[in-house]
């Protein structure tokens, strides 16, 4: 009996580089099982990848920060250049660049802590555990809650942002996670709240929840800060919307 509706989002995307860009983007997923059964040797090759991105990604943010001192030294001199930085400073929270904080929620999916065995009649072991979907109906519930910056784990996520799934692991940005699976999002607690409880997908969950043991915690942060994202910002197919 398994969770499996589909979802689409759109949310806002901006890349901020040499020129400025801001365009809306939409992914689709077809809810697959966040943690699918796979070869042993498969997750070890993700997890050697998590590693590796671990590093790159630690280059890449030196290598923006560099890029951010000298752009900001010609910028009093050079109107141009200090007009599209006055630009890309107003975008960059938009686009994940840059660092955020302020009040928000919390919500956090885990697996029911109960064997396939004791389960009611009708239900398998796919019933207890977190899907794909599941996180995705959140991160839309949270978005169309008005979030304006959110983080899955400790990643800021931002509209390239895509969960994938190998052996029984999360794989986001090319880091790998097991659950509970965390989302925080920055905005009005009242309104993110009232989101979640309007999603059917998520109401869908809750149930489950209630009636499996499966993991739902939603708490409000008075005060949290969000890192800027660390990845590159570069897209290979995308144009400006008129």
């Amino acid at each position: 009996m398994p969770r499996g509706l589909g979802w689409a989002a759109v949310v806002p995307l901006v890349a901020v580089g040499a020129g400025l860009l801001f365009a809306t983007s939409a992914q689709t997923s077809r809810g697959t099982d966040l943690r699918s059964s796979g070869r042993s040797d498969m997750v070890d090759v993700v997890r050697a990848q998590d590693r590796a991105v671990r590093v790159r990604a630690a280059a890449v943010q030196q290598l923006q920060d560099e890029v951010d001192a000298l752009t900001a030294r010609a910028g009093p001199g050079d109107i141009t250049v200090a007009r599209l930085r006055a630009q890309a400073g107003k975008l960059a929270p938009l686009a994940g660049s840059q660092a955020v904080n302020g009040p928000g929620l919390s919500v956090s999916l885990n697996d029911a802590k109960r064997t396939a065995a004791s389960l009611p009649k009708d239900f398998t072991a796919d019933d207890i555990v977190v899907h794909q979907q599941d996180v995705q109906s959140v991160v839309n519930a949270l978005w169309a809650g008005g979030a304006e910056a959110m983080t899955l784990q400790d990643q800021r996520v931002i509209s390239t942002s895509a969960v994938r799934c190998v052996g029984n692991t999360l794989i986001l940005q090319g880091r790998v996670y097991s659950p509970p699976y965390t989302i925080r999002a920055i905005g009005d607690p009242a309104a993110m709240r009232a989101a979640l409880d309007r999603s059917e997908q998520v109401t869908i969950y809750r149930q489950y929840a209630k009636l499996l043991g499966l993991g739902y915690e939603v708490k409000t942060l008075d005060k949290t800060t969000f890192p800027a994202y660390a990845g590159s910002l570069s897209l290979l197919n995308a144009k400006s919307l008129p």
